[in-house]
């Protein structure tokens, strides 16, 4: 997800797709699926759009806003030394929210 977000931010989020798929009639649509992902996983809940948002974005073709870092990222910072090791184990640390739905 952090590559995601990091690409998107770096107008790359193309080099998500595989390359064996030929996007090239449809980028504008799957830059537009992309953007509305990772405004879906943005790390305050508040930051969130709710579903009907998240369709008016997709049925239209209006700007959107820039996401900001996602939630469920873990940045590590790790000496050189550790991460060359042959017996390193690699782990991950999530901090997740989680969204009660309540009905209308």
């Amino acid at each position: 997800m952090f590559q995601a977000w990091r690409l998107c931010n770096e107008e790359r989020a193309l080099e998500l797709i595989d390359k064996l798929f030929d996007y090239s009639s449809a980028s504008s649509e799957i830059l537009q699926c992309i953007h509305v992902g990772l405004l879906c996983v943005q790390q305050g809940p508040e930051d969130r759009p709710n579903m009907s948002s998240v369709v008016v974005m997709l049925s239209s073709e209006g700007s959107l806003p820039q996401p900001k870092q996602p939630g469920f990222f873990a940045e590590r910072n790790q000496p050189e030394s550790e991460s060359s090791s042959s017996n390193h184990i690699s782990s991950s640390t999530n901090e997740v929210t989680i969204s009660l739905l309540e009905p209308c």
